[in-house]
């Protein structure tokens, strides 16, 4: 949620500095993410005049200006198209860093002429505006003066992070009344007196019966001869400053509604609906309707959707549609506010996957008066802007029964804090939140929520509420007992697993990630899961709505916004519960990872290597070993499971028991996340991994041989099936005391060998421990093997 300081002014009024009042958003329980104040950054830009524009006698694109700096006359080299004798525009000067492109201008040569400063482009300045060319400003922009002070952007912007309980604090206002609540400033009133409107609106609404439920409330208002222009100065300069594109009026007055009062609206052309009835009703199934953002979508029987007597054109909550958008042209303007439920909002976004302002409030919950409330209020707002006359209110729906009553002890602060506060102070805190209170029994209060506070259900939410605004800082410190004897180890042996797993993997150059138990149902059903048994009833978020089968997912959702931010190599893992059930046994501890980019790194020495399916594999054999599983107890199985590549994944079995699985992922599960490069994971079940048996299981001390070691060479003749881990542990098993070492290091497949054979030769160091091998040694232990081979895997020495 970004706001500036001085449009929180516009609800508050306060005295307090912008330290301050960051400060109070954090004691409130509002993370403040980011303070930008451009005033610092932009100080040193200010405004010159083009006195002359001639073109450069080396370069065809390029211009030689002559800039009047307030009486101080440079040259500079400038490329922008626009660029004219007579134009005011904003001058970067010699020391200037300019943040948008991380430079420090410096007087130089351009083509052979100097240039002392660089002339602007808005972006270049990271503002919102014109990109063909340098800012054109008025006539009348006074010369040397700052170009930050000239367009009254020295308004710093407040980033901050809403948890999704406080859906009242989506709007400046809703946030104002929070900082109000903790004397932070007072709460300015706003004018919601009742519009009673010049004439009935042509335009009406009918609602479907089987509608009722999930549009409970619907209000409209019809505008007559609006003046559709450029938003107001101030307006659109907010709007630019917390990243919204400025269009038009009446789509800046919705946009900005939404902003200032966490109210969303949908502004239809009124000279585009069909008829004179507006139809609140389930889609048809099959129903498509082209959205704003000009793609199209095909609804089903489940979605809520508005339309006229030509079809839907408006995804209810979520998007409008095209065909009955607001253009430059539009005289009439039919506007709604509405209530609707958010759980069908939240399910119609999530399987259309459209996210929107609109849609993130919707599904939050919204005051269930504001249609109501706030109707008149909106109306003088955009009569204010855009002139034009106003009808009286169309309105159906019997409204959201959002009035319900905290039977609350406010004793219990005390017992679930170990605060004292007198009642009245807690009395007057939640009169400031909007909450009403009436005297109980046995000094008790009934308390009312307001009807912006859906997130109120009980009395351990009031005394939250209460604490939040009295202060977290007064909770009182206790200090933990002291023990008077040698505390016994704190984690058992199931508890260090994750820990040591945790280390190996930072070691491994991993990052661990932290992501919610929780995904959407679309995501789950991708790696095995979604089912209806393991959806949640109340989630958090529509995104989050189904318990994880799989780590997998979440993990490739990070390695996408990370890759999106510039991020090429990315190596995440993370440990943490996974679900297949509802029984407790059907819970288990995964330990997870994606890596992706290049797993080496190129130099002058060696090659960029990218990440493949045997750098997976090497990572899930570590984990074995650190959890007391030996790369020799293990066992594959290909392919793994359908995310992965069927040709290049694998399940590793510790005998008949699966304890993961490892690979590159299938390129159609990439495609649903919008990853265009390969990515290798793995994923391990920690329970399936059993338990040393001993307690403490201490290495053996190394023995090293005061011998010289010996290398021999294989190569043997296998059926294509033969897996060289197969390979590998009958070569082992004909000589497990004597082999030290062993590995790979040819494979080959030709006519030579016939079809359906391979050839792998394997590389075998003997390391002798009382005394030289002999030549007979030797060649037994060369002859034990082969026999092995035969006996196992049906191989034959390759003569």
């Amino acid at each position: 949620m970004k706001f500036t300081l001085n449009w929180l002014k516009d609800h508050l009024e306060t005295e307090c500095s912008l330290s301050e009042i960051c400060d109070g958003l954090v004691r409130l329980g509002h993370e403040v993410e980011e303070v930008v104040d451009p005033a610092q950054s932009l100080s040193d830009f200010r405004i010159v005049e083009i006195k002359e524009a001639q073109p450069h006698p080396e370069a065809d694109r390029l211009q030689l200006c002559v800039v009047d700096d307030n009486g101080s006359i440079l040259q500079i080299v400038c490329g922008a198209p626009n660029a004219r004798a007579g134009l005011k525009t904003v001058l970067a000067p010699i020391g200037t860093y300019v943040p948008a492109i991380d430079i420090i201008i410096k007087k130089g040569l351009i083509r052979g002429q100097e240039s002392n400063g660089m002339l602007c482009a808005f972006s270049e300045l990271g503002l919102n505006g014109d990109s063909d060319g340098i800012i054109e400003l008025p006539d009348d922009a006074p010369l040397g003066t700052s170009y930050i002070e000239y367009a009254d952007l020295n308004d710093p912007v407040i980033e901050i992070a809403i948890t999704p309980n406080r859906g009242d604090c989506l709007g400046v206002r809703g946030i104002a009344r929070d900082l109000s609540a903790a004397s932070i400033g007072r709460m300015k009133p706003l004018d919601t007196s009742e519009c009673k409107g010049e004439f009935d609106s042509p335009i009406h609404w009918a609602l479907s019966p089987d509608a009722v439920e999930i549009a409970p409330r619907v209000t409209g208002r019809y505008f007559q001869d609006v003046v559709n222009q450029s938003s107001p100065e101030w307006m659109a300069r907010r709007l630019i400053s917390i990243g919204q594109r400025p269009i038009s009026a009446l789509v800046d007055i919705t946009n900005y509604i939404m902003i200032d009062l966490g109210r969303p609206l949908h502004a239809f052309d009124a000279d585009k609906i069909r008829g004179d009835t507006l139809f609140i009703r389930r889609a048809n199934a099959g129903e498509k309707i082209l959205a704003l953002n000009e793609k199209e979508y095909e609804c089903t029987p489940d979605m809520l959707v508005i339309g006229d007597r030509d079809g839907a054109d408006d995804i209810a909550g979520i998007m409008g549609g095209e065909r009955t958008g607001i253009t430059d042209d539009t005289q009439n303007l039919f506007l709604e506010i509405a209530i609707f439920d958010p759980i069908s909002v939240a399910a119609t976004g999530r399987t259309l996957n459209i996210n929107s302002d609109a849609r993130y409030r919707f599904e939050r919950g919204l005051d269930g008066e504001s249609p109501d409330l706030l109707s008149g209020y909106i109306a003088r707002f955009v009569q204010s802007i855009c002139g034009g006359k106003i009808s009286r209110e169309v309105s159906v729906g019997a409204g959201v029964a959002w009035q319900r009553c905290v039977y609350f002890n406010p004793e219990l602060t005390q017992q679930l804090t170990g605060i004292e506060l007198a009642h009245p102070q807690q009395r007057q805190i939640l009169n400031e939140l909007g909450f009403i209170i009436e005297p109980g029994e046995d000094k008790t209060w009934n308390v009312t929520p307001p009807a912006w506070r859906n997130d109120i259900d009980g009395q351990a939410d009031l005394v939250e509420e209460i604490i939040r605004v009295a202060g977290y800082d007064k909770l009182p410190m206790v200090p933990l007992p002291r023990l008077s004897v040698v505390a016994q180890p704190a984690y058992s042996q199931e508890q260090l697993r994750p820990i040591h797993l945790r280390r190996m993997l930072v070691a491994a150059g991993l990052n661990e990630a932290v992501t919610f138990s929780f995904m959407a149902q679309s995501d789950a059903a991708l790696f095995g899961g979604g089912d209806d048994a393991l959806t949640l009833v109340n989630p958090i978020s529509s995104e989050l709505d189904c318990m994880r089968p799989s780590i997998l997912p979440n993990l490739l959702n990070a390695l996408s916004r990370n890759m999106n931010r510039g991020i090429k190599n990315v190596r995440l893992f993370e440990i943490g519960p996974v679900f297949h059930g509802t029984d407790e046994a059907s819970q288990t501890l995964s330990c997870a990872g994606v890596l992706n980019g290049d797993y080496q790194i190129g130099d002058w020495q060696d090659k960029a290597r990218c990440v493949d399916v045997f750098d997976a594999k090497k990572i899930m054999e570590k984990i074995g070993e650190t959890l007391g599983v030996s790369s020799q107890s293990i066992q594959l199985n290909t392919p793994g499971p359908a995310w992965f590549h069927p040709g290049q994944s694998a399940n590793m079995m510790l005998g008949k028991t699966a304890i993961g699985s490892f690979g590159m992922i299938h390129p159609e599960i990439l495609a649903a996340y919008d990853i265009k490069v390969p990515v290798a994971a793995f994923d391990c079940n920690i329970n399936a991994i059993p338990l040393p048996r001993r307690k403490n299981v201490a290495r053996p001390l190394l023995k090293l041989s005061a011998f010289q070691p010996v290398e021999r060479d294989f190569a043997f003749v296998l059926d294509e099936e033969v897996s060289a881990a197969k390979l590998l542990r009958a070569v082992r098993a004909a000589a497990k005391d004597k082999i030290s070492d062993i590995g790979i290091f040819d494979v080959y497949e030709g006519a030579e060998i016939g079809d359906g054979k391979k050839s792998i030769a394997v590389k075998i160091q003997l390391t002798p421990d009382e005394a030289t091998f002999t030549e007979a040694e030797l060649q037994q232990i060369s002859a034990d093997i082969v026999a092995s081979v035969e006996k196992q895997c049906a191989g034959k020495l390759r003569g």
